[in-house]
């Protein structure tokens, strides 16, 4: 039995889901027919509508039903003819047409509308007509002016019209209640309801989110009367497989005829067929007792004056409500479990006999079937315990379907933060707060959910597990409430500097709520950790802050809590602040929004990596988008692009070197074309975390915590040989192999040639995924950890999604051979779309003044440059050589979006003294985009061109030790066709002029 293959649980992808489609037909209009009398008395007790709605809403119930009133049985047909209704109560005594003739009439109408008669009394109804059981009556019931009646036979109504569905749909338990008397049913009902309701709530406490508790209230067990022994034993055989229990009276109707043992019988025969089913014998006589015994069944005496007290013991001890206690063979209490968790944790340490005795009974099985469970409940009910051949294989055999269970109902939830309940071992994604989750977080929501839902996908590529790191996210009320608590709204407007706002943030005070969440939460993680920004507006379409709000990394293993506290509490402090940051001001004012409209979510994910030496770090991080903007042959735009790097990310969005690659055709990779070009383009520096010997202190202001170590400093670390090459300087050749003497180079040869983990083939897959779930090309964040062992390939894992932020091309643009022939700048790689005119001013680097020591120096200049032209408001075209805006400051010039926050077009020059691949991958390259920047790419000596004698000729604004500004003499016009690439600068008067009127007619469209 145990040795059986464990599949993947496709089980728990549809379950969750089924109970969507739960108790699908709802009671939502009652129809009331009364005579004014019986309306008065029924008032005189209590407004039978606000009963209904008050007792929905203690028991937290969804939708009351509302109630329409007739004293005239003819009205009431009438209105059946003229609105919907989905059940009938009446009264007994109207003055047009008696209630059962009422209800026969009815039902020639509608057959499946139940129709239930509400008397006052027993007498008020007795004695019955002869023909009433061939009435339309489905039940009577009698109203002593107790409220809990109506919520019980609304619900009974219900369960009636669901049973077939829900319990084919979801194995949906049956509760069967015997009882002939309407005087008992009426008292008892509402009893059984109300236990089954709070209990179910009970359990509930720990469910993942409001939205799954709701969920799991629908698939409470179902409650069916039968008034006869005969009608008890239909709906017994009818759905056996589903019983949860029978509640049955003694004495009752059978064949017929009224027998004082009918309810013995009944539950001695299903006792003899179901050995361990909860059985519960009533009865008025105390005698009876001991014919329960003999069954043997439950008994409770319908006259004691503690029937709720001994209803309620009943469902604790045998139906499986309640704590779950662990007892020895004698009745002696050991331990008691409150939920899965603790149930699985107790079944590893509890003594052998306590665990055969609940495992031979079937306790296990009854206590998960409560908890709406039924997939693992009948699995473990199906396991006997004699086929084991030991006990530990039993114990081993429930943890692991119970751990099984657990970490699968997670999988696409985000749930609420509950530190009674939280365990993250098993916990996904959870959330502090009440507010929204943030641009980013709720991307990884999205991404989380779908891919629970991808099977095949999983399937697809066995050995890899693809997955979203652990995440907790305080939601924006978190943020809300720390900038009001310490008033710090007023760093929402211009005039402070970042380190003002750091330093202020910083010294504020947390609310305590928060503090209480987070300590919880924090004792119980040890892993490295990474807090990320996840602001209302990040990752939105056309307006993706990429980059601009903060990330930092913790190691989290410090041996002193507080210590650990401290640095959690210093990041989350810090991602808040940069919602303040000038950055984040400029770009909100690029793209018209308010920075008081931010608010920020922050994310604290499980850092994704592995523990070498004294490091923490992935195998490789990257982005990966669907649309490429920069193809070669044989890669169409569509095709896609990766960049890769060893380490953390950061590497690639940062915009130093990488590994350039689409997924469709991955070992096409031009930057290494040739040896040379290998050693040239190949990345040497990484980014890790310190997780050994690192200060009290952290430095989040160097490199957000993480340090940037070189790829040879890390040659014998297991990531680095794994994706490294060797370099034979004798030969001048590279093998493939990162496993012999020699100095290693980063060519991921292992992974795009050798495909020891099938990273083209799988980004291929998400991005095709992403692009049809999103509904636009997207771009993704991930990282990937190789195992050591050979034979198992690794762990992928997501860590952002967001789309792609470029607009469509929506008019189109022809650029002349006229044009061509007489362009100042012309290009074969252009990125953006239409027209961009009126640009009267050039900012660019002097080429005999530039060289690589000094780019830190150029991209302070540019900054005091474009304030003064941004104040002016006079955008710009910006010249420069190597990568805009790259973190590694040898690639291009290191400048931040504020620093260029003015500019309308971007030429970016590759040559010799700078030929670094284009930028795309990068968070400011994303941000550019997204801002309708044109940004083109001029490789000079390779058939793109810039006039450099035009420009140095031209009269100079301004000039510093390495900018010139510049006037040309006439304005200039940007065109691009984005179906090409091809981009053209001209002077105004040589562009053509129809494309000119174009233009103008769609500034709004394109942004001047």
């Amino acid at each position: 039995m145990f040795d059986e293959k464990v599949s993947e649980p496709t089980e728990f992808y549809s379950h969750f889901k089924a109970f969507h489609e739960l108790m699908a037909i709802k009671i939502r209009e009652i129809l009331l027919v009364s005579s004014p009398y019986d309306a008065f008395i029924i008032e005189e007790d209590t407004s039978l509508a606000s009963q209904i709605i008050n007792e929905y809403s203690g028991l937290n119930l969804s939708q009351p039903p509302r109630v329409t009133r007739t004293s005239s049985a003819r009205e009431a047909l009438a209105l059946l003819e003229r609105k919907r209704v989905d059940m009938v109560l009446t009264m007994p005594h109207l003055d047009d047409m008696d209630a059962f003739s009422l209800s026969l009439e009815i039902k020639k109408r509608n057959a499946q509308l139940p129709v239930i008669l509400l008397a006052h009394s027993i007498r008020s109804i007795y004695p019955l007509p002869e023909s009433w059981n061939c009435s339309g009556i489905d039940r009577i019931f009698i109203w002593s002016g107790n409220s809990d009646l109506l919520l019980a036979l609304v619900k009974n109504a219900e369960d009636s019209l669901n049973v077939d569905f829900d319990t084919q749909r979801a194995m949906v338990r049956v509760l069967i209640l015997v009882e002939d008397s309407p005087a008992y049913y009426s008292s008892i009902l509402p009893l059984i309801y109300k236990e089954i309701v709070k209990q179910t709530q009970a359990v509930l406490q720990g469910g993942l989110n409001e939205e799954h508790r709701l969920l799991l209230m629908r698939a409470r067990p179902k409650i069916l009367l039968a008034r006869n022994y005969d009608e008890a034993m239909a709906l017994y055989q009818k759905y056996r497989a589903f019983l949860f229990g029978v509640i049955s009276d003694t004495r009752m109707p059978q064949g017929g005829r009224l027998k004082d043992d009918a309810g013995f019988v009944l539950l001695s025969q299903i006792r003899s067929e179901i050995p361990d089913l909860p059985l519960l014998l009533m009865s008025s006589e105390p005698g009876n007792k001991k014919n329960a015994e003999q069954i043997p069944a439950a008994f409770i005496d319908k006259n004691s004056p503690n029937l709720l007290d001994e209803l309620h013991e009943f469902f604790l001890t045998h139906l499986g409500f309640g704590d779950f206690v662990f007892r020895m063979p004698d009745g002696r209490e050991i331990e008691r479990a409150t939920n899965l968790h603790e149930l699985e944790m107790m079944i590893a340490k509890v003594p052998d006999e306590c665990l055969w005795h609940h495992a031979n009974h079937n306790h296990f099985s009854r206590w998960i079937m409560a908890r709406s469970e039924f997939t693992l409940a009948s699995t473990i009910r199906e396991a006997d315990a004699s086929e084991f051949q030991n006990i530990e294989e039993i114990r081993t055999y429930l943890i692991s379907r119970i751990h099984r269970l657990r970490k699968w109902r997670q999988k696409g939830v985000v749930a609420r933060f509950n530190d009674l309940y939280f365990d993250p071992d098993a916990m996904d994604f959870i959330k502090i707060g009440q507010g929204s989750l943030g641009g980013k977080a709720r991307g990884l929501a999205f991404m989380s959910a779908l891919l629970h839902e991808q099977q095949e996908l999983h399937e697809k590529y066995p050995g890899v597990n693809i997955l979203i790191p652990k995440t907790l996210v305080i939601c924006t009320d978190g943020f809300e409430s720390f900038v009001d608590q310490n008033d710090l709204r007023h760093f929402a407007k211009e005039g402070y500097s970042d380190r003002e706002i750091m330093e202020s943030f910083l010294k504020a005070d947390m609310p305590e709520w928060l503090i209480r969440d987070l300590t919880a939460f924090l004792r119980r993680v040890k892993y490295p950790l990474s807090i990320r920004s996840s602001s209302l507006l990040e990752d939105a379409h056309f307006q993706p802050y990429a980059g601009i709000y903060k990330t930092y990394m913790i190691p989290n293993n410090h041996p002193d809590f507080g210590t650990r506290l401290r640095h959690l509490m210093q990041a989350i402090k810090l991602v808040y602040a940069s919602t303040y940051y000038e950055s984040a001001k400029s770009y909100s004012r690029s793209i018209s929004t308010q920075p008081q409209e931010e608010a920020m979510a922050v994310i604290i994910q499980q850092l994704v990596g592995q523990e070498q030496g004294e490091f923490f770090y992935p195998t490789m991080g990257g982005v990966a988008q669907s649309y490429n903007f920069y193809p070669v042959e044989p890669m169409a735009p569509e095709d896609g692009v990766a960049s890769i790097a060893l380490g953390f990310g950061k590497t690639v969005v940062e915009g130093e070197k990488a590994l350039r690659f689409s997924p469709k055709y991955p070992q096409v990779t031009p930057q290494f074309s040739s040896v040379d070009d290998i050693l040239e383009n190949a990345q040497r520096s990484f980014y890790a975390l310190r997780i050994k010997n690192y200060p009290e202190e952290l430095h989040f202001d160097t490199y957000s915590n993480l340090e940037r170590r070189q790829v040879d400093e890390a040659e014998e670390e297991p990531s680095v040989k794994e994706l490294s090459s060797t370099y034979i300087p004798e030969e001048h050749r590279i093998r493939d192999t990162g496993y012999m003497p020699g100095p290693k180079v980063l060519t991921f040869s292992s992974i795009i040639k050798h495909d020891i983990f099938p990273l083209p083939a799988l980004l291929g897959d998400l991005l095709s995924l992403g692009r049809k779930s999103l509904g636009c090309p997207v771009e993704i964040e991930f990282s990937v950890n190789l195992r050591s062992e050979r034979h198992r390939k690794g762990d992928f894992f997501f860590l952002q999604v967001r789309p792609m932020a470029f607009e469509v091309e929506r008019f189109k643009v022809q650029i002349t051979q006229e044009e061509l022939d007489h362009a100042i700048c012309r290009s074969n790689q252009a990125l953006g779309t239409g027209i961009k005119e009126h640009i009267e001013d050039i900012v660019y680097v002097k080429p005999d003044e530039f060289s690589s020591e000094s780019t830190v120096q150029v991209a302070g200049e540019v900054a005091k440059i474009n304030a003064d032209l941004l104040a002016q408001q006079r955008p710009y075209l910006l010249i420069g050589p190597g990568r805009w805006g790259t973190a590694d400051r040898w690639l291009g010039i290191p400048v931040q979006w504020k620093d260029i926050s003015g500019v309308c077009a971007i030429i970016e020059l590759r040559n010799e003294k700078l030929k670094a691949d284009p930028s795309q991958g990068s968070h400011f390259f994303l941000n550019i985009t997204s801002l309708g920047v044109h940004y083109i790419t001029v490789t000079e000596g390779a058939g793109d061109h810039l006039d450099w004698e035009w420009l140095l000729s031209r009269p100079v604004v301004k000039e510093t030790p390495f900018l010139r500004h510049v006037k040309p003499e006439k304005p200039l016009t940007v065109k691009i066709d984005s179906s090409k690439s091809q981009c053209v600068i001209v002077l105004q008067e040589d562009a053509e002029p129809d494309q000119l009127d174009l233009a103008q007619s769609c500034q709004w469209w394109l942004g001047k």
